[in-house]
């Protein structure tokens, strides 16, 4: 990269200085291309501050285009994001903004978003949360994922969320035998549950959540959908409610 700015630098500043067609690098000797190089690190030896500049402005523009990439992703995948029909929906279901969160039971990542997102959720009260059951860790992870998406099948939404919650919680491994007590530690079915698990109902559900993962590029835990804006990894309450904030506005200024 950093080559590419220097090149850059130097060929707008030689364009400043003399016409477009009076320059052409590759009709240039050996050494006339040696004497520009030694201008150019004069150049930028005496004026570093335009190195800065042209790496942030970079930054910038990369930034602005990735930006323009995500909302575009989001756009064409709204219906399997927003509306998938199989994902289960907390916070306010009428709220203004929607989340939604990809996520992983062996993520410590997770483990540590989950009480920012809760925290966000209490004190905003008008977002829409989704929960995306995501396992990318390994056997552990996926045993979790089936266990969760068995019971919202099973025993509902209300069930669903105290065992993402106690998932959430967890330490130690996810066995067979830790998500059988978790189950009858909630009043549920454990066996029927188990059994649900390997059925192709909830297979259905992670191989949807996979697709979807890879067509919007994320490939990490967690990986958030606010409004228009992707998040791909952790990020502090305070970080999420500032998104939410830029996502509001730009719908107010529509």
């Amino acid at each position: 990269m950093l080559r590419t700015l220097l090149a850059a630098t130097a060929f707008a500043a030689l364009a400043s200085a003399a016409p477009a067609q009076d320059f052409d690098f590759s009709k240039m000797s050996a050494p006339q291309k040696a004497q520009f190089g030694d201008a150019v690190r004069d150049y930028l030896m005496a004026n570093p501050q335009v190195l800065v500049e042209a790496i942030n402005e970079l930054e910038s523009k990369q930034r602005a285009q990735q930006a323009d990439n995500d909302a575009q992703l989001i756009q064409t995948n709204a219906k399997d994001i927003f509306e998938d029909g199989h994902s289960w929906v907390g916070g306010n279901p009428d709220g203004d903004i929607t989340i939604v969160e990809f996520t992983d039971y062996k993520c410590t990542y997770c483990k540590k978003a989950f009480g920012e997102v809760n925290d966000l959720l209490k004190n905003d009260g008008n977002i829409r949360f989704i929960i995306k059951e995501f396992p990318i860790l390994g056997q552990q992870s996926e045993l979790g994922s089936r266990f969760a998406v068995a019971v919202q099948q099973l025993d509902g939404d209300a069930a669903y969320e105290k065992v993402h919650n106690a998932l959430m919680s967890m330490r130690g491994d996810l066995t067979v035998g830790s998500l059988s007590k978790l189950a009858k530690d909630q009043g549920l079915d454990a066996d029927a549950i188990l059994k649900r698990m390997n059925e192709d109902s909830v297979s259905d559900v992670l191989r949807a959540n996979y697709q979807l993962a890879q067509r919007m590029a994320i490939s990490g835990t967690p990986g958030f959908v606010i409004g228009d804006q992707l998040l791909r990894g952790y990020a502090p309450e305070a970080a999420m409610a500032q998104i939410v904030a830029e996502e509001r506005k730009a719908k107010a200024d529509k």
